[in-house]
């Protein structure tokens, strides 16, 4: 049996237990389950790497229980924005959107910067125009409303009226990712979201930024992460586990391990990622209540977790 293995992950931050009724904790684990069965169906047809993180997150994307696609949080300014990006690990093709709305999963918009442009990442009205002539389905405002996203923007904007808002981190967290490696070896990685709750509008997130929220290089780590963008990005997380890879001789899960809980923890840098080397090996370390995530292997265990 050839060995492949992947990893999804819809959000990391404050996942209390008593907010999270029955019902709705099956719902996002099965969110996650339907997300690992499109990447295991790819993979178990010797399909590649890159292929199967695209259809994980098309799944994530179109689940709104997680913060991308169609589930994505509002702007202070009442719109929604969106950033993508995928890698390839065995070429380090890469591409990327920032700021966009319309197509229905970002993340081929950003696949499609990667393969039908000569540049890394695209934004606004020119990433859309690449995403129309790839033929990829658009949808309205209504598709991406939910009520939920809404109300939040609400609170958040109320806070921030009465000068009250608080530093709860699941505000500045809420991405979804995958990362594979399939049968022959290859590695990649694609991150979505929606950015922040009531974010400034024309901000840009560590999720499109290739080395800060995403990351694949076959030679040593294929990384989506989620959680405090702005820490992500001036830590160049993605980045740094592959660096202490090739030149410290670390292991994934020691690597990981350091960023997330030194680099990322010891400057407000709350949040988590997913991880996985050529070699199949899957680390998902994170420091805060809970991350959103499951794994599954070429076994056929699927796996799914909120807290630790």
């Amino acid at each position: 049996m050839k060995r492949f293995s992947l990893a999804v992950h819809g959000g990391a931050g404050t996942i209390l237990k008593s907010n999270l009724t029955p019902e709705l904790e099956t719902a996002y684990h099965a969110g996650l389950r339907a997300a690992l069965q499109a990447g295991h169906d790819v993979l178990a047809q010797d399909g590649c790497a890159l292929d199967a993180v695209t259809a994980a997150v098309c799944a994530l994307e179109d689940e709104p229980l997680f913060n991308a696609g169609r589930g994505a949080v509002y702007t202070s300014d009442g719109k929604q924005e969106m950033d993508a990006a995928v890698m390839d690990g065995s070429t380090r093709a890469a591409g990327a959107v920032g700021g966009i709305f319309g197509p229905r999963n970002p993340i081929r918009a950003a696949r499609a910067v990667m393969e039908n442009t000569d540049h890394v990442m695209l934004i606004g009205p020119n990433a859309l125009d690449v995403a129309h002539n790839a033929g990829l389905p658009f949808a309205d405002k209504d598709y991406f409303f939910t009520q939920a996203r809404w109300d939040a923007l609400q609170s958040t904007l109320d806070m921030r009226k009465r000068g009250v808002e608080d530093d709860d981190p699941a505000r500045r967290h809420g991405t979804v990712g995958a990362v594979a490696c399939d049968a022959v070896g290859n590695i990649a990685a694609a991150t979505s979201t929606g950015g922040m709750t009531a974010k400034a509008p024309g901000r840009i997130g560590d999720t499109p930024i290739v080395g800060a929220g995403t990351f694949a290089d076959n030679a040593t780590c294929a990384v989506s992460g989620t959680g405090h963008g702005e820490v992500f990005i001036r830590y160049t997380a993605a980045a740094e586990i592959a660096a202490r890879m090739r030149h410290v001789g670390q292991s994934l899960e020691d690597a990981a391990d350091h960023v997330v809980m030194h680099d990322l923890a010891d400057h407000d840098g709350s949040g988590g990622l997913i991880a996985v080397d050529a070699k199949g090996t899957i680390t998902m370390p994170f420091n805060c209540e809970g991350m959103y995530r499951g794994k599954v292997t070429q076994r056929g265990d699927f796996e799914t977790f909120i807290y630790r």
